[in-house]
């Protein structure tokens, strides 16, 4: 508990007041979120391409899966398309939804979805497409209701407790499942979002352990039970912040070392 609420104060001292800001700050983060995000669901996704393609915008002698890269370019894509929203504090919406939806799964969808469905990056699911064991899903008609409701919950909260806010928010819009594809995607890049737009630290829900993530939203899917989903989010937070609590921590060691040794100048 005291390291999740150190990288919330870690995150709040940082005093993000610009762009110049969020790039410096979420710097390596931003390559390590869309590397996790976007290899919990395609194992074609490599680091050393997702880095290659926000450092230098592109792969050269490139041989793998053309959709891993078109993902991974999207990624890079919402990454920018969001830090003005962010400054912004702009509150959840539809379009917002539909827009990250866009951009995060264009040129991604197979043929099957795009041709024989005649679904559409940016658009709610044509079709009932269910997740999980439970198959869980709201039915297409009920989608954009289900949905708006949801994000009215969400900008109507003013409690304090945004992490747990986050978590339901997740929790519910995988639930919801209002895409053909890229529900998980968009509901991790919006939840991140969610939290900054709060002053909160973004997470990284880490490959490795999409089994434990994977279980515990179907435990909220069984019984509605947040708990487990709420505790694991905050063993990623502390995941995904221990070196710069690390570095941080250091720093401090070296100013009190420096005033102890100025006591005998």
């Amino acid at each position: 508990m005291k390291k999740y609420s150190t990288a919330v104060e870690l995150w709040q001292s940082y005093k993000i007041k610009s762009v110049d800001d969020i790039d410096k700050y979420l710097d390596h983060f931003r390559i390590l979120f869309a590397y996790h995000s976007g290899k919990i669901e395609n194992e074609d996704i490599t680091f050393h391409d997702t880095r290659e393609i926000f450092v230098n915008g592109r792969i050269l002698n490139y041989t793998g899966s053309p959709r891993a890269v078109f993902e991974q370019q999207n990624q890079k894509l919402c990454y920018e398309f969001l830090k003005m929203k962010i400054l912004r504090k702009e509150v959840l919406s539809i379009e917002l939804v539909k827009e990250v939806h866009k951009i995060l799964t264009s040129g991604t969808y197979d043929e099957h979805r795009f041709i024989a469905n005649e679904e559409r990056p940016g658009e709610f699911k044509k079709h009932d497409y269910v997740t999980g064991i439970h198959e869980v899903g709201s039915a297409v008609q009920a989608v954009e209701k289900d949905l708006k409701e949801l994000i009215s919950e969400m900008n109507e909260y003013k409690g304090k407790d945004v992490l747990k806010a986050a978590t339901y928010f997740h929790a519910r819009f995988e639930y919801i499942h209002p895409f053909a594809d890229g529900n998980g995607r968009v509901g991790r890049t919006l939840m991140n979002y969610y939290l900054m737009v709060k002053n909160h630290p973004p997470f990284i829900v880490y490959e490795e352990d999409k089994i434990l993530y994977y279980e515990c939203l179907q435990k909220y899917d069984e019984t509605e039970e947040l708990n487990p989903l709420f505790k694991f989010f905050k063993y990623e937070i502390e995941k995904t912040w221990e070196n710069a609590l690390a570095l941080a921590n250091g720093e401090k060691q070296k100013r009190k070392h420096k005033g102890l040794l100025s006591d005998f100048n």
